[in-house]
């Protein structure tokens, strides 16, 4: 039975029971506190913990879920992936233990004939909290022999957030494959070793309020009003189970990746350990990093994009330790493309822009494998010439930071090298990085990480009711304030407190569009708004400075919105549409917008495209949005549900969460549709204008374009003009000119730049020949130190202190020290022959000794040493200390 065959299934079998099915959610989750959608149930979550109804009782889905924790751990087992698909069906208030156990039973039991799996009924085993009697009565009537349904502490059986909220019991369902797995499950466990008893579906049922504690030691005080179930059945377990393999790899929708990875490597999966690691790593990261890319997500430093980059990094690495050093993505993803399609057929759709995304990843490591593999050399090189054992932990790091390599190819290299990686330091280094990116991601949450007080809020007094698109001014009341997280009756002048209305005219951040600005007057006092937010679905609060008199719970007041501010945020809102859509009209359909932002007056897009676009692209596309601003497209707000607006045409952003009933912004008919809910001009040519400001890279496969509007868009052409007005002048040429004169101008300013360095180079070809005769014996060695007046850096100094060191030769001991004042900052350089290095003078040594005293630091090779320091003043002294190093030692 395929894979894509078990997921229709499910999705038949829970429609037949009046259960809504929802499609999958992306696997960019909306919760901020997550990367990725990594169970089943997070797209329900609001639901399940009460801070939102649920439009249906009943829903069933077919969940991608991504969790990258262990990536490292993946291919070492046959258990561990990264990407997975969850089964789920869920009840909110509606049907509880005994509909959920019977649907399990039937679906899992039931004849294959009629649409269910058909697995051997005397073959399951389920675990459940010991104090659950009513879950146990249903089991045993449903046909579960008391032998097989094992009774366990709270510890092992029972769900909870974490925190205070919902809790409650599980069935947990396992599936014995037999004697050739594992032992027996003797005395109540299924966990007797080996692989034999395989959990495929757990039941959760959220029954209880349960209160403060830590682990599972807290109190459950009472039942839930309304309870739920959360269910989630494992879509590969499953399909290994019916397929009669022996675990998820060799399933039809993963194997094909490892059979394509035999193929280029000649290897065989299943004849050596460690390929097979390697071929599994191979098949699970190609998939991983397919789904992602088709959900919008596009490889970069940070974040979900580092992941998608370290996805697809590990498995190029996988295939080049396999023994292929040519491109093998173009070969991988297509194998794993084909075999994901039955079940996502919007792949096949995005193969385009997916493999674009996913190729110029690859290319690019492999660039930085050749970069990183040198500094990789360098820094062993170095490591060896100091004695070390050990590579550093600093430059494991750095590899890993800068050029991408994951810990595991810099320990590979490294024993092959015959030297060692400082671990420990690494690891600490990478867990202070996690440490800072930790506390940047909780300060980017604000203060609405802990809702509680709004939801407290919302159920007092009821949604926000939204009035930004009717009016900019509304007459309302104070519902709440809130400070510190706290509610308060009174907030006074100076304080920065939020504010809850029933209604508001101000447009909460979100969309990609800032938050409106503007005041809150009331009868004694006066509020500035400087940021709008939606902490929980539905209602909007208004952060505020009290800039007059007080304020007070239950205040009548006025909701003013500044018109000029909103004009600017309809204006690049609307532009970033048009730009969008020229975007598109130039690039084709594959130049997709994967994020955006814009306040008055600015705006920025992503999209997805995998290079830099020319100049005459970036002007033929700025061309085509004033065009479109120019010719007074009619722009409409429409509503109508997602499959509606789909059908329509309309497009729906990337990572972004929608309601069953969207809103679709139109300009121009067709040319533009998107589901959005920002505000928007009534026709284009209230835009003004757009005037493309940069286009860069944002990561590989997406770039990022800039663009100013309305009056600042004026503003910008405006001094750019007056620029070209006074370069003329200046220059005494008229525009048409200007470019062929700079141009000549810089040829000759190369040219004279060219004819300075032969000059200078003469001029230290002669320093060097008279600091030869200026050697002076030290102790049996030939010491030149110099403070130079012609060099003017680091490269000078060193041909300056490499040509000297060569015209004197290798007949005895050399050491040449010379230090130059570049801007008041000392910089020296050291350098040593090979006899001198013989009785013990090391250039490295020989220059911290001189850093040291010029405020600094340096260090270098055995021949050749650099440093540098604060205080120029001691550069005699720096070298002296040199010449009288040498005397110590020689």
């Amino acid at each position: 039975m395929q894979t894509s065959e078990i997921a229709t299934r499910w999705v038949d079998y829970f429609a037949k029971q009046d259960h809504h099915i929802q499609p999958s959610a992306s696997l960019v989750s909306p919760d901020p506190s997550l990367l990725f959608t990594v169970a089943g149930m997070v797209p329900f979550i609001p639901y399940i913990i009460g801070t939102d109804v649920s439009p249906h009782p009943r829903i069933a889905s077919v969940q991608k879920c991504i969790r990258t924790k262990d990536i490292e751990e993946v291919g070492k087992t046959t258990r561990h992936g990264s990407f997975f698909q969850m089964l789920g069906n869920f009840s909110f208030g509606d049907y509880f233990k005994e509909g959920a156990i019977n649907y399990a039973w039937e679906f899992l039991t039931g004849p294959e004939s009629e649409g269910n799996l058909g697995f051997d009924p005397e073959r399951f085993w389920v675990t459940v909290w010991n104090e659950d009697h009513e879950a146990i009565s249903h089991l045993q009537s449903v046909g579960v022999d008391k032998s097989r349904i094992v009774r366990l502490t709270r510890e092992e059986n029972f769900w909870d957030t974490g925190q205070p909220g919902p809790a409650g019991p599980c069935a947990e369902w396992h599936y014995d494959r037999g004697p050739e797995f594992g032992p027996e499950a003797v005395g109540g466990t299924v966990d007797p070793g080996g692989d034999r008893y395989l959990e495929i579906w757990n039941l959760v049922f959220d029954q209880y309020l349960r209160g403060e504690g830590s682990g599972k030691d807290y109190p459950l005080i009472r039942e839930l009003d309304q309870k739920a179930i959360d269910t989630g059945a494992g879509l590969e377990r499953i399909a290994y189970l019916k397929q009669g393999v022996a675990n998820m790899y060799e399933t039809d929708e993963v194997f094909p990746v490892i059979a394509k990875a035999q193929e280029l490597s000649g290897k065989t999966y299943g004849a050596d350990g460690g390929d097979d690691v390697r071929m599994r790593v191979v098949a699970d990261h190609v998939r991983s990093a397919l789904m992602l890319i088709g959900d919008g997500v596009t490889p970069g430093n940070e974040g979900r994009g580092y992941v998608l980059r370290r996805l697809i990094r590990r498995s190029v690495r996988a295939m080049k330790l396999l023994g292929v050093d040519e491109r093998t993505m173009p070969e991988l993803l297509p194998a794993s493309l084909t075999a994901m399609s039955a079940t996502y057929p919007e792949l096949e759709a995005n193969r385009s822009r997916i493999e674009a995304v996913a190729y110029s990843e690859e290319d690019a490591f492999r660039r930085t494998l050749t970069n990183g593999t040198t500094i990789f050399d360098t820094a062993v090189t170095k490591a060896k010439a100091d004695g070390a054992k050990a590579l550093s932990g600093a430059d494991a790091f750095e590899l890993h930071d800068t050029y991408g390599f994951p810990i595991d190819i810099t320990l590979e290299m490294a024993s092959e090298q015959g030297i060692q990686v400082d671990e420990a330091k690494f690891r600490e280094l990478m867990k202070e990085q996690k440490e800072r990116a930790r506390a940047d991601a909780k300060a980017k949450k604000g203060g609405h990480a802990d809702v509680g007080v709004y939801n407290g809020i919302k159920e007092a007094s009821g949604l926000t009711e939204f009035r930004a698109y009717e009016e900019l001014n509304t007459a309302t009341e104070i519902t709440a304030i809130i400070k510190d997280g706290v509610s308060v009756p009174v907030a006074q002048q100076g304080e920065t407190v939020e504010v809850i209305l029933p209604q508001t005219p101000f447009y909460a951040e979100s969309g990609g569009q800032e938050a409106d600005s503007g005041v809150i007057r009331s009868a004694h006092g006066t509020l500035e708004v400087i940021d709008v937010q939606k902490p929980v679905k539905g209602l909007i609060v208004h952060t505020v400075n009290v800039v007059e008199g007080e304020v007070a719970q239950g205040d009548q007041v006025s909701a003013e919105v500044d018109p000029e501010w909103r004009l600017g945020a309809r204006q690049a809102h609307s532009g970033t549409h048009l730009l969008h859509a020229s975007l598109r009209e130039v690039l084709g359909p594959d130049a997709l917008q994967s994020g955006s932002y814009n306040k008055p007056g600015y705006l920025r897009l992503d999209f997805s495209w995998p290079s830099a676009l020319s100049p005459e692209t970036r002007s033929e596309i700025e061309e085509v949005t004033n065009r479109a601003i120019r010719a007074d497209l009619g722009v409409s707000a429409q509503y109508m549900t997602l499959p509606e607006a789909k059908e329509w045409g309309a497009v729906a952003l990337f990572g972004e969460t929608y309601d069953e009933t969207v809103r679709v912004i139109q300009i121009g008919g067709p040319w533009s549709r998107e589901l959005c809910g920002g505000t928007h001009v009534e026709h284009s040519s209230q835009v003004g204008m757009v005037a493309v400001s940069g286009e860069s890279s944002v990561g590989s496969g997406s770039r990022r374009i800039e663009a100013f509007v309305g009056i600042e868009a004026f503003q910008k052409l405006a001094a750019e003009r007056a620029l070209v007005s006074e370069l003329t002048t200046t220059l005494k040429v008229q525009p048409g000119e200007l470019k062929g004169r700079v141009e000549k101008l810089l040829e000759r300013l190369s040219e004279a730049e060219k004819q300075l360095t032969g000059y200078r180079q003469a001029a230290m070809q002669q320093v060097a020949a008279g600091l030869v005769e200026k050697a002076v014996d030290v102790s049996g060695v030939r010491v030149v130190t110099h403070q130079s007046t012609n060099a003017t850096g680091g490269d000078d100094l060193r041909n300056l202190v490499t040509d000297v060191r060569a015209r004197l030769g290798e007949g005895s001991p050399t050491v040449v020290a010379i230090a130059v004042d570049v801007d008041g900052r000392p910089q020296i350089v050291v350098a040593t022959n090979a006899a001198a290095r013989e009785v013990g003078l090391k250039a490295g040594d020989l220059v911290k000794t001189a850093s040291s005293i010029l405020g600094g630091g340096g260090g270098g090779k055995p021949d050749l040493a650099q440093g540098g320091g604060q205080d120029a003043s001691k550069i005699p002294a720096a070298l002296e200390a040199v010449a009288a190093a040498v005397g110590a030692r020689a």
